[in-house]
Parts: structure tokens; C-alpha cells; sequence
């Protein structure tokens, strides 16, 4: 009788690995965690397929210095999984040298094969992104001034 058991990686402790340490170069290895076809969706994207997600992430390290997620907790249910995080980063070209910190969440679902076949970002572009910002940032904080009043 063979005791020796094989152990299958838990997809979601992977996935978390990878976006912890995620790098412009491991940008590549995308399709390790996402099915072919799977489907990206955040406050400012809606796309489909492994070359589409790629360049979002891609376009983070260009646009970005030194963005990198702290995911913080996690919830799961069967092939589904709720992380919430931090994404930290500096602005190129506004408060450099100054970290910046959105909070947000993912509702991940994984495939048969522990593939990401969706990841839905939410996160609250007006507080976490835009009240950052110079002029638009004194715009949004006056208007939810206004709906709080």
C-alpha cells in the first residue's frame, strides 16, 4: 500500500503569492494562474483573454513606480474567493516619493484546474484615486462634502 499522498497547490495561496511578488517580468507567467479566456474587470477595464489582462498589468509597471498588493484577508466559498488588499505605489510624475495606498477587493473564480476563469476588482476610484489628485482631487472632496450636507 503506497501512504504517500499527493498534494494539489491550492490555487488561491498561489495566486496570492504570485500578486505578492508580481513584477514586470512575471507579468509572463499570467497564464499559470488565468484560464485562456478568462475575464478582467475593475473600475476602469472589461476585458477578456490573457493577452487583454496582461496588458493592464503591464501598463501598471509603466504608469507606476513600485506598485505591489498586500492582500489582507481572504474569504472562500467552494471555486470562488474574496480577497481584500492593498495596492501600494508612487505616482511618476505627482508626489513623488510619496506611497500611495488604494484598498480594494477581488471576487476570484477558479476552474476545474484551479485557473482564474474571472477577477472582478472593486474598489472606490473616487476616494482611493481621484481625492488624490490635484484639482480633480478638490472637486470630488467638495462634491462629497455637498452629498453629505
Amino acid at each position: 500500500m503506497n501512504t504517500a499522498t499527493q498534494t494539489t497547490p491550492d490555487p488561491v495561496a498561489k495566486l496570492v503569492a504570485y500578486f505578492e511578488n508580481l513584477s514586470a517580468d512575471s507579468v509572463a507567467q499570467l497564464g499559470q494562474y488565468y484560464a485562456e479566456q478568462a475575464r478582467f474587470k475593475d473600475p476602469f477595464n472589461d476585458v477578456t483573454g490573457l493577452p487583454q489582462i496582461g496588458r493592464i498589468f503591464e501598463h501598471m509597471f509603466v504608469a507606476l513606480i513600485g506598485p505591489r498588493f498586500v492582500v489582507t484577508q481572504q474569504v472562500r466559498q467552494g471555486a470562488q474567493c474574496f480577497l481584500t488588499w492593498e495596492f501600494r505605489f508612487q505616482f511618476r510624475a505627482y508626489r513623488k516619493g510619496e506611497e500611495q495606498v488604494i484598498l480594494g477587493a477581488s471576487h476570484l473564480v477558479f476552474d476545474a484546474q484551479g485557473l482564474v476563469t474571472l477577477h472582478r476588482d472593486y474598489w472606490d476610484a473616487a476616494e482611493e484615486l481621484y481625492e488624490k489628485l490635484p484639482l480633480v482631487g478638490s472637486l470630488m472632496r467638495w462634491l462629497k462634502r455637498r452629498a453629505n450636507t
